[in-house]
């Protein structure tokens, strides 16, 4: 019954937009919440996808090479993507809208344009300020302007899914850096900090929806941090966001949202790393564990599938390895091995008093050294291949329950994803 309330929603969904131009928008029907484009539900399979070759970091840019190079490095990468069922990617602002376009057309991949609103600092009087500062009027004044910008520019750009505001930002406001660190615990200071900020991302979605009516605007949250004042000071966001690793499951994530937020549920991150702390080797079958409960979670708690009925997906971290993310500017030609931070939640190798999360290893594609023509091969782990297999299953298809998910996932098999591995 549940699914034949959903298709009856759908469907007047699909008539009043029949004759729109991608009209991309949240709703709550009877059964759950729902992401709709042109009046068909949508379940985000995501990836967090960047282009970044060994020896580089986030300075390179790949829009600014040549176009036939641009073009040959995306029907590599999203040949990949397309083959694995992925219909979306997270995108960091500095992709041209025609490039947006290009992956939409060419591969029928949608894009998430993620504005960073502060969370690595802004330019304050000619100078970079590393920690923002959301209460002073400058900074409000700038994020402002570059985010209703960006609405302006991008409003009408085939191919955009959503807007999507920073990066755990609320975690910025503890760390002084860029690189990841043990999650922060809140205190008086960093509350009422968190509280100007969340007031800001609020203004800015309100005023990003004024220009573009056409797409939602999700904020990006480290896990469920200050939950009490996003409720109390962003009830405009249209898309809870968050990056979260608690494990093979995301427990109580989906159940406290719907609780208190009443928002649907979209995961900007999640996943394992693939390099084992303890053994000190890579570990393709631990990672592969953790991305098969993830997304069988994610789907559980779709609309109509009798979980919290608010999850509209999530983007899966990440494509390839970051080279880079350890040191951030230096040895970047070395697959750096140093833990950077613990998480209790991947017991593979977790021990207690010590790190065990490989930020340069999270892809679930190896990474290549660079070829003479400047592009680069990647390497499928397992986890590629499990995904793959994971996204066949539908959570809107007529017949779609919560037994045929256990089914469906229960048939995926992590030894013969590893059998796969590296063969394209």
């Amino acid at each position: 019954m549940k699914k034949l309330l959903l298709s009856i929603t759908l469907s007047l969904g699909l008539s009043f937009h029949l004759f729109s131009q991608e009209q991309v928008f949240v709703d709550k029907t009877e059964q759950g919440w729902i992401l709709s484009v042109d009046g068909s539900a949508l379940m985000i399979n995501g990836m967090n996808w960047d282009y970044l070759p060994i020896g580089t970091n986030y300075e390179y840019i790949l829009w600014e090479q040549p176009p036939e190079f641009i073009k040959k490095a995306l029907h590599y990468e999203m040949g990949w993507l397309q083959d694995m069922g992925v219909n979306a990617i997270r995108v960091y602002t500095g992709i041209p809208k025609e490039w947006i376009t290009y992956i939409y057309e060419q591969y029928g991949i949608y894009t998430m344009l993620n504005h960073s609103f502060g969370r690595y600092g802004v330019p304050i009087d000619g100078e970079w300020v590393a920690n923002t500062e959301y209460a002073d009027e400058k900074v409000r004044e700038l994020l402002i302007e570059e985010v209703t910008q960006l609405a302006e520019e991008y409003k009408k750009t085939e191919g955009l899914l959503l807007y999507l505001l920073g990066n755990e930002n609320n975690y910025g406001l503890f760390w002084s850096g860029a690189e990841t660190e043990d999650i922060p615990v809140e205190d008086r200071q960093s509350t009422i900090r968190a509280r100007h900020m969340y007031k800001l991302f609020n203004e800015a979605a309100i005023l990003m929806k004024e220009i573009d009516g056409s797409r939602p605007v999700a904020f990006c949250n480290g896990d469920l941090q200050f939950m009490d004042l996003i409720v109390e000071e962003a009830p405009d966001i249209d898309i809870f966001g968050t990056n979260t690793y608690r494990g093979v499951t995301f427990t109580d994530l989906y159940d406290r949202v719907a609780a208190e937020y009443d928002k649907p549920v979209l995961l900007t991150e999640f996943g394992s790393d693939a390099f084992n702390a303890q053994t000190l080797e890579e570990d393709q079958l631990s990672q592969a564990y953790y991305k098969h409960g993830n997304w069988k979670d994610i789907y559980a708690n779709a609309a109509g599938l009798n979980g919290a009925d608010n999850s509209i997906g999530g983007f899966t971290f990440q494509f390839s390895d970051g080279w880079w993310k350890y040191g951030q500017t230096v040895n970047l030609d070395i697959h750096d091995t140093n833990a950077s931070w613990a998480n209790q939640g991947y017991d593979y190798d977790f021990v207690h008093g010590t790190d065990n999360m490989n930020e340069e290893w999270f892809g679930i594609m190896a990474k290549g050294a660079v070829n003479e023509d400047g592009t680069f091969p990647l390497y499928p782990r397992a986890a590629y291949y499990v995904i793959k297999q994971a996204h066949l299953f539908d959570p809107y298809a007529p017949g779609a329950t919560a037994e045929s998910l256990d089914q469906h996932f229960s048939n995926i098999s992590l030894e013969e994803a590893k059998q796969k591995a590296g063969n394209k």
